[in-house]
């Protein structure tokens, strides 16, 4: 049979792997940081008013610039996030991930690199590749947090053309401190001057469950600063596919220079303007979430392990001899988590109070296992 590396596939994609975790049939499913609540019944409602509406058109294309949404969620974000917003500052597409394709396929490209601090977001290193996209992983420190000098240092040799920040970070949780933000941006534009600087990409997509104030605010004042959200996590809308990102105008009509035609479908549209409309009940299962993975911090340490601090809808803990294992443990007592590849870590989404209860008893169950 013809595999992958008989096709004229590009050269920097042989020997890679698609992205994606495990999909298995266990008890507990907590390795993609999906929010664990189903949508509640007036919201379910209100899609289907708004599908069924949308429906009847569906003859014509939709609208290509998805106005209406951009204005709900610049209103959403100037509630939210610190700052006054208008439409023209935001775009939208299927889900952060197509948000940061189409950043890259703008501002990357052949001949073009992109850094970011690794370990993070995966899709960063990916997206960039398959963009033609040159990828340089930054420097982070033994806590996880990023250093504002060694990163200085790597950002001046490198001189990327797209730098990203990802606050809280995945899949360690860590927060970015605004200082450290506005540091690096100005060291990108520096390493950058004669070619008119650099975009710097802040992935916020866990920020609505950060201890600390959007980094949004930043933007203002900054053309090469984007920042980057997604309706899958708070809005518990994993399923519905949509991304968005805040920025300076000109940022918005770069990426419709790449965009696809009518990339956003009717139905989508219709299925977060539903959601919009329900924000405050949603910001609510927020609220429990924040609560129930400050427990997980908590009572994995009490259980000896460590933990990095999370201001996220997940936790890292260990550490392991053996990560893997370790999550084989837990996967055979009925609950699923992720390894990340991060040695010696692995990372437990924040679930319902049951299926947190069933996750600590599982580690529970694996550390004395171990200390026996």
């Amino acid at each position: 049979m013809t595999g992958i590396d008989d096709l004229p596939i590009r050269d920097e994609l042989r020997g890679k792997s698609p992205y994606g975790a495990p999909q298995l049939d266990v008890p507990v499913r907590l390795n993609t940081n999906e929010n664990p609540y189903p949508l509640p019944e007036p919201l379910v409602a209100r899609i289907a008013e708004r599908v069924a509406e949308a429906a009847r058109g569906l003859n014509r294309y939709p609208d290509r610039d998805a106005v209406e949404l951009r204005t709900e969620l610049a209103r959403y974000l100037s509630r939210t996030a610190g700052l006054e917003v208008g439409v023209a500052q935001v775009w939208a597409a299927n889900g952060s991930n197509e948000v940061l394709q189409q950043l890259l396929q703008a501002f990357g490209g052949p001949g073009r690199t992109a850094m970011g601090f690794e370990p993070s977001y995966s899709m960063h290193a990916l997206i960039s590749r398959s963009t033609g996209t040159g990828w340089i992983s930054g420097p982070r420190s033994a806590d996880f947090t990023i250093d504002v000098d060694a990163a200085r240092e790597a950002i001046a040799e490198h001189r990327p053309d797209v730098l990203f920040i990802t606050s809280p970070n995945n899949p360690t949780g860590t927060a970015v401190e605004a200082e450290t933000v506005l540091a690096l941006h100005d060291a990108a534009q520096a390493a950058r001057a004669d070619a008119a600087g650099a975009l710097v990409v802040v992935d916020e997509a866990y920020g609505e469950f950060s201890h600390r104030p959007s980094l949004l605010p930043l933007i203002e004042g900054r053309p090469r600063l984007v920042l980057s959200r997604t309706m899958s996590k708070a809005f518990g809308a994993a399923g519905l596919r949509l991304g968005y990102l805040a920025a300076d105008p000109a940022v918005v009509d770069a990426v419709q220079l790449v965009r696809l035609p009518y990339h956003l479908s009717a139905v989508t549209q219709a299925t977060a303007l539903a959601a919009l409309e329900h924000t405050d009940t949603l910001l609510g299962y927020v609220d429990a979430l924040k609560a129930e993975r400050d427990r997980l911090v908590a009572e994995l340490r009490t259980l000896g392990c460590e933990v990095t601090d999370s201001d996220a809808n997940f936790v890292q803990f260990g550490r392991f001899e053996d990560a893997h294992a370790a999550w084989q443990g837990l996967l055979d007592r009925g609950v699923l988590v992720r390894d990340n590849g991060v040695p010696g870590w692995l990372r437990v989404t924040a679930g319902t109070p049951a299926e947190n209860d069933a996750f600590l008893d599982a580690v529970r169950e694996l550390m004395k296992e171990k200390s026996a």
